[in-house]
């Protein structure tokens, strides 16, 4: 079986391998984690434009990221 590692797996793996710690204790500013709120509601009350969907699409794309690099991370530090 031939395994394909997607973009995100392999930049996730850097980061995590570059700085386990940092990217461990990693969280959006609350200005950042407002807006996403802030997006998320309009996008639930169907009230949401074409650009704030595609800001949104990014945000969702780097918490994924930091998602996988924080898993990524914690088995670094784990098997230390």
């Amino acid at each position: 079986m031939t395994a394909t590692v997607s973009a995100q797996d392999q930049i996730a793996s850097f980061i995590a391998d570059a700085m386990p710690e940092r990217i461990l204790s990693f969280k959006f500013s609350t200005s950042v984690q407002k807006r996403i709120e802030l997006l998320v509601n309009r996008k639930k009350e169907g009230a949401i434009t074409s650009p704030e969907q595609e800001e949104l699409e990014r945000y969702l794309l780097y918490d994924n990221l930091i998602g996988l690099a924080k898993v990524r991370a914690s088995m670094k530090i784990a098997g230390k």
